[in-house]
């Protein structure tokens, strides 16, 4: 089944202790669908300027990623320019310049309006109700937010989430929305406002899942190399979607898979900068990383011990 995908397409400029690029290609939207590409096809809604390069067109294209929904329109394309220090979990914001994007009113087109599969990616939360107003009753509706809609449009926000079926967001936004310090209360919060399924991203402490009663816990693959996390975030959440939309497997272990998958994908993003690892990426690597994922997480049964442990 195929995922529709509503959000940003943009050029980033970016430095880490690392390297530096410029004028790059990125987007949450760019990163969902080049990471959704490997498991299912992908509808794509963004908008970019008349400055957008054929070259990158050609890009999206060829991951099996439909642009029917791909506006061009004149202006300038969206453009973000950040800086990590050694600490990747943190970036901070040098540029934001919002060009086309500024008055970007997502337009669904007919052809995928019925779509059972959508992701909203991080855009103001009017403009994510507008898309639920598009679209049919999806199987899945999952979205992503970023703290200025928390700080600047709760209401909307919270409005969106009581829609949805997954909401994946960070850990700071997580205490940001609900002013609780603990995740797990945070997450109790979250749940009660009407989502099925919280997955919190905690950067290079992995990932948390609540659903009602259960807690699902994913450290993040341990790598020498970590070049630039930029999209770190939209990759995983189109691993996990794109592995749900292929498989369309929405149980517990089915969703614990997804998020494995997420954080395969995720892994490969932060080894090189903007997409440049994922263009290199085959699905035989993601293969063998998700058997070293599931090597790295398991461990045996209780063992009976001999004789009688004391404090019984």
């Amino acid at each position: 089944m195929s995922i529709l995908v509503v959000g940003s397409v943009a050029f980033d400029s970016v430095e880490t202790p690392f390297g530096q690029v410029d004028n790059v290609l990125g987007g949450s939207a760019t990163y969902f669908s080049t990471s959704a590409s490997f498991f299912t096809d992908v509808n794509l809604v963004a908008v970019v300027g008349a400055d957008f390069p054929e070259e990158d067109v050609r890009f999206l294209a060829g991951r099996n990623i439909d642009l029917r929904g791909l506006a061009r329109v004149p202006g300038k394309t969206f453009h973000w320019k950040g800086k990590y220090g050694y600490d990747l979990n943190e970036a901070q914001t040098l540029e934001t310049h919002l060009n086309v994007f500024e008055s970007f009113k997502p337009q669904i087109p007919v052809e995928y309006r019925e779509t059972e599969f959508l992701f909203l990616a991080n855009i103001d939360p009017e403009l994510q109700m507008d898309v639920l107003k598009q679209v049919g009753r999806p199987r899945v509706i999952a979205c992503d937010t970023m703290n200025f809609w928390i700080s600047s449009k709760p209401e909307a926000l919270k409005q969106v989430i009581a829609l949805v079926d997954i909401l994946i967001i960070n850990e700071g936004e997580a205490r940001q929305l609900t002013k609780e310090v603990n995740l797990v209360k945070a997450a109790r919060q979250l749940l009660a406002l009407g989502v099925k399924t919280l997955v919190i991203k905690r950067g290079e402490y992995g990932v948390l899942m609540f659903s009602g009663e259960t807690v699902f816990a994913v450290p993040a693959y341990p790598l020498e190399d970590v070049f630039d996390p930029t999209g770190a975030g939209d990759t995983f959440a189109g691993g996990f979607m794109g592995y749900l939309a292929n498989t369309g497997d929405m149980s517990e272990a089915g969703i614990r898979q997804a998020i494995i998958f997420g954080s395969v994908m995720a892994s490969f993003n932060v080894e090189d900068f903007s997409l440049e690892r994922m263009k290199r990426l085959t699905y035989p690597e993601i293969e063998e990383r998700y058997r070293s994922f599931k090597a790295l997480t398991q461990f045996e049964e209780l063992p009976a011990l001999k004789g009688r442990p004391t404090g019984e």
